[in-house]
């Protein structure tokens, strides 16, 4: 009766009605009933319950009594729970019994036990690490069931961590022959495909075993080869496995026979008419284009055609593509056509993505300011409410951080400022919530480099919009801040005092406070001018993240017998314990008809390729028939319609013609006729398709002017962000606003604090390297690039006190022993940059000649400053007669003339030098020093030429050389940190590789390494230090950033990811 009761709850359940009453229930038939209702039972349980709740805890000592039973059926029940639903914390119970069913006689619950652990190991892989070997064992299961589910186990294993598993290339190589040749059980196949499903996995192991590996890529040539001859038979089952096998081919080592031949598949499901093939075709394409341009470049009129087909999936993997071979070149097309294509898509899901793709193609590659203004109004306009607020966010930051060109900059505000207000002034115009706070915020910033707009009527037009009542609460709070910046700038106004009156009488609590905000600075001019300065969004602002100011208030209140404030978390314990044990209430089940109506949509900005997931059609719930747009009307209430119109098209009048002439001369003539006609007609059309093709793929032909995205980008952006220490002025921290950027206003000030440490690290680093011998050999630049790195690193040990407990990461400490024996396996050392004493020079760049003489400049990073080396040499060999070198002045450097000569230049008499040491002195991003040179040949007159050299901040930033001690000291001094993962390249992956290239291109000093993490530290002069840890994990690269200047860690984070980008 028991068992019936349940089936039938099951079914209420199903139809989403509450039947928690029954789940205890379940449990009990699980635990006490015979083996059918037992059945029914864990059916039920399983159906119910979730993971985390709490009655699964009851279920515990019922799976283990199973599990230990010699009942093959209650095993399988057992063994099939736990794979489905088992709490995390209950796993050692039942951990044991799984591992020795591995070993079990029957392939059933061997295979089962295979599917657990695979559970396991998602939910908590730490606690099945001890367990590989075994995982090896049942990959080599004499069942094929157990084989082929050990393999999710190690696709999985081996996409976090493919290098630990690249012995197994051979085992899965020939797995996948006997699979290609048939030798499984005919059980496997389907529709005579022998395992299919088993060779798609196959295939993804890999295809991510030999990325970016010659050796063992050719371990697998032969079979891939094999795979693509053997997958032609025309079912779909086989298109996926060649599907595969192209992904595969273009993912490890390429080779030339195999590239050919999944390009031929390529284009054969490109061209195919099918729908399906040719949405995989396109999909094949997003991902090989990235390798291979020229295969969009064969098929770019079929890509074309792929805009227009009726069908919307087609449509949007081609906009994807398109996406991805985006350029400087042909941004304004491809953004054109995703613009067409979003006015004409309703549903919220194709909003986001294109959305977002747009704003950031946009950005990266405008041509011109006014098409970047009009492009992003479009993007507000159509994306409304429903795009990331990321979006409008970087449009704002971009405006005010502004970028390198300070022309171009100003010139952007004022083209956006007039943009908005033009569109203001349009009427019976509705704009998105979003779209009028951007507005109402770069006319409070910008409004003033207007020459013929008054503050006071740009007041008017917003507070014409607060009287609207389609605006938002928030929106309107937008827009009192805005009126309030311009109330500052403003002479007296009657809109102010309107809005005054009106606004602090609403029911609205927050826009009551905003306007008796406005009003009380209103009433003080100064004291408004004073806190809302023209064009200061990006000053910093000087936070007190302590509230001490509150110190007094919090003290009172606690003598008068105020409670003591708790941390959030304490209130979040407190108060679930005092909640009932258990939870009792049912699935949030949903049948609202609004769908995404109303909500944040949780897609954010995807710019992957993933667009071809089904998705929401909220749009299209408007219309309660069948949609029938663009569908070709075929059957009718006479039968086959082509077919009578095909009819009727040929009773066509013979036009009373020449006597002699027959009726079937004359419909010869009007059939050649309506022939010619539909061929010029033909040709005008492949005549567009051409010219769009042009547009499109224009950049494609040459590898100069590539530009993919996933790619390392080799065309700059148009607008490139000037970084935040550009916008530095010393004196001007205390300026508050809403938008704050990071400058490096504290260098002046916290040098003094660095050096005073930095010189008592240096004092005491003799003493320290006597107890740390393998540090000082590590700070030391000779006995680094002396010792093989092997050596080094053999003799590093786990720290007991870890410096960074804080975040789970482990800092490795030298042994004070001795150096331990030397390891054979140096393939690391070879990768590493070897660290010189020396002052590192750059090349020899020209940077000024005339027909007579040439001046060249050379840098050398000197250990204390940035020594400038000019040049003068007489290009006919005569000497050089008076030359003389003059600098102008930079306000951002101490410049002073250097003795002697500290380049291998020989001065001659046709040759003058001129050497000047620079010691920075205020902040900056990138600047220009400029000076002329006055010469004199013999029998001439004084010539003077005038010469620019680009410096930027890196040119004075040097290696800090510190044991691991002295790094731990420092980074706990630091208050001030950035973290920043940068995805970095299969051949960057190694730890070595990495610092390679952060020594190389950013001059840091590696301090101590140990397995995949590394320290690193810097010092930009004269003595402001900073120190870096980083850790490689998977396909990124995790960098952890400390000092005591906020804005130098911005810098050298930004610094970082270029250096690992253009690597």
């Amino acid at each position: 009766m028991m068992k019936e009761c349940m089936v039938r709850l099951i079914y209420c359940e199903m139809l989403g009605y509450d039947a928690s009453f029954g789940y205890i229930h379940a449990i009990k038939l699980a635990q006490q009933g015979n083996l059918l209702e037992k059945r029914v039972g864990y059916l039920a349980v399983s159906l119910f319950l979730h993971e985390s709740h709490e009655l699964l805890l009851l279920l515990v000592n019922t799976v283990v009594k199973d599990l230990q039973s010699t009942n093959l059926v209650e095993a399988c029940m057992a063994l099939t729970v736990v794979s489905q639903i088992f709490p995390r914390e209950m796993i050692p119970a039942v951990l044991p019994l799984i591992e020795d069913k591995l070993q079990h006689s029957k392939e059933i619950i061997r295979r089962k036990a295979v599917l657990a652990l695979y559970k396991f190991h998602l939910i908590a892989p730490n606690q099945v690490q001890h367990i590989h070997i075994k995982f090896r064992k049942a990959l080599c299961d004499r069942d094929v069931g157990v084989m082929a589910a050990s393999l999710h186990i190690y696709l999985r294993m081996i996409k976090e961590n493919s290098s630990g598993y690249k012995d197994l290339t051979g085992s899965f190589v020939t797995i996948l022959k006997q699979v290609v040749g048939g030798k499984l059980p005919v059980d496997f196949n389907y529709h005579s495909v022998p395992a299919p499903w088993l060779q798609i996995q196959l295939l993804r192991i890999l295809g991510l075993l030999g990325k970016d590996d010659q050796r063992t890529s050719e371990l697998m040539y032969d079979v891939l080869d094999e795979s693509l001859r053997r997958a032609e038979l025309n079912h779909n089952v086989t298109y996926a496995i060649l599907f595969e096998c192209v992904h595969t081919v273009y993912s490890i080592y390429p080779k030339a026979e195999l590239l050919e031949k999944a390009a031929k598949c390529i284009g054969k499901f490109v061209l195919s008419p099918k729908i399906n093939l040719k949405y995989l075709g396109l999909k094949a394409l997003t991902y090989v284009v990235q390798q291979d341009p020229s295969l969009a470049l064969q098929h770019q009129i079929t890509i074309i055609e792929c805009l227009d087909h009726p069908d919307p999936m087609i449509k949007r993997e081609t906009l994807e593509l398109l996406y991805r071979i985006t350029n400087s070149q042909n941004v304004t097309v491809i953004v054109q056509k995703m613009l067409e294509y979003l006015h004409q898509s309703k549903e919220e899901y194709i909003i986001v993505n294109l959305v977002g793709k747009i704003a950031e193609l946009a950005e990266k590659y405008a041509p011109d300011n006014a098409w970047f203004i009009q492009t992003m109004n479009a993007v507000f306009s159509v994306g409304g409410d429903v795009m990331h607020p990321d979006i409008p966010s970087n449009f704002l930051r971009l405006l005010a951080e502004g970028f390198d060109d300070e022309m171009e900059e100003q010139q952007l505000r004022l083209y956006a400022v007039q943009s908005y207000l033009n569109l203001l002034d349009m009427e019976n115009v509705f704009y998105p919530q979003k779209f009028l706070q951007v507005m109402s915020w770069v006319l409070g910033e910008y409004s003033y480099l207007l020459d013929k707009e008054k503050p006071e009527e740009v007041i008017s037009r917003l507070y014409k919009l607060l009287r609207n009542q389609s605006v938002s609460s928030e929106t309107k709070a937008w827009l009192i801040a805005a009126v309030t910046k311009l109330t500052a700038r403003a002479q007296a106004s009657d809109t102010v005092e309107r809005l005054i009156e009106e606004f602090s009488a609403s029911l609205d609590t927050c826009m009551r406070q905003h306007a008796f905000e406005l009003k009380h600075l209103h009433e003080n001019v100064a004291v408004m001018r004073s806190l809302l300065p023209v064009s200061k969004s990006c000053e910093d602002m000087v936070v007190d993240a302590s509230l001490s100011f509150l110190d007094g208030y919090v003290a009172e209140g606690l003598s008068q017998g105020a409670a003591p404030y708790k941390p959030h978390h304490q209130r979040q314990e407190e108060k679930l314990s005092q909640e009932k044990v258990l939870n009792f209430e049912p699935y949030g089940l949903s049948f609202s008809s609004s769908g995404f109506t109303g909500r944040q949509s949780p897609a954010g900005i995807s710019l992957g390729s993933d667009v071809s997931g089904n998705s929401a059609e909220t749009g299209l719930k408007e219309a309660n028939g069948l949609k029938l747009e663009g569908v070709k009307k075929l059957w009718g209430k006479e039968g086959y319609l082509p077919r009578k119109e095909s009819a009727a098209g040929q009773e066509v009048e013979a036009p009373p013609g020449a006597p002699g002439i027959s009726a079937s001369e004359n419909l010869d003539r009007v059939a050649a006729r309506r022939t010619q006609a539909q061929a010029l007609t033909q040709s005008k059309e492949e005549k567009e398709k051409q010219l769009l093709a042009s547009s499109l793929f224009v950049g494609l032909g040459s590898e100069s002017a590539i530009s993919l995205l996933g790619k390392a980008d080799t065309v700059s952006h148009k607008f490139r962000r000037k970084s935040k220490v550009k916008e530095a002025k010393s004196g001007e921290a205390s300026s508050a606003h809403n938008l704050t950027c990071s400058s490096l206003d504290s260098l002046s000030n916290t040098a003094c604090e660095d050096n005073a440490y930095l010189t008592t690290l240096q004092d005491g680093e003799d003493a320290k390297s006597k107890d740390f011998p393998l540090s000082s050999e590590l700070s030391d630049s000779e006995s680094l690039s002396e010792l093989p790195l092997a050596e080094k690193l053999s003799d590093f040990s786990l720290s007991a006190p870890s410096l960074f407990a804080d975040s789970d990461m482990e800092i490795f400490q030298p042994l004070s022993s001795a150096a331990a024996s030397v390891t054979t396996d140096t393939t690391s050392a070879s990768c590493f940059l070897e660290e010189t004493t020396e002052d590192t020079c750059s090349g020899c760049v020209e940077v000024c000649s005339d027909e007579t003489v040439s001046v060249s400049s050379y840098k050398l990073w000197k250990d204390d400053c940035l020594l400038m080396v000019w040049s003068v040499s007489s290009k006919s060999g005569s000497e050089v007669k008076g030359a003389n070198l003059d600098i102008f002045p930079a306000q951002n450097f101490k410049i002073s003339k250097h003795p002697g000569c500290c380049l291998p230049v020989t001065e001659a008499g046709s040759t003058r030098n001129f050497q000047y040491s620079l010691q920075m002195e205020k902040s900056f991003t990138e600047e220009n020093l400029s000076g002329f040179v006055n010469y004199q040949m013999v029998d001439t007159h004084s010539v003077q030429l005038e010469f620019s050299v680009n410096l930027s901040l890196l040119d004075f930033i040097r290696p800090l050389k510190i044991s691991t001690e002295d790094f731990g000291k420092l980074w706990l001094s630091f208050a001030n940190d950035v973290k920043q993962n940068i995805k970095i390249s299969e051949s960057q992956a190694a730890l070595p590789s990495a610092l390679k290239t952060l020594q190389q291109k950013l001059r840091l000093h590696v301090v101590d390494i140990q397995g995949d993490e590394g320290l690193l530290a810097c010092r930009l002069l004269p003595s402001t230090s900073s120190l870096l840890h980083c850790r490689v994990h998977g396909d990124g690269l995790a960098l952890w950033f400390r000092s005591s200047c906020p804005a130098l860690l911005d810098y050298l984070s930004c610094q970082c990811q270029k250096a690992m980008e253009g690597s």
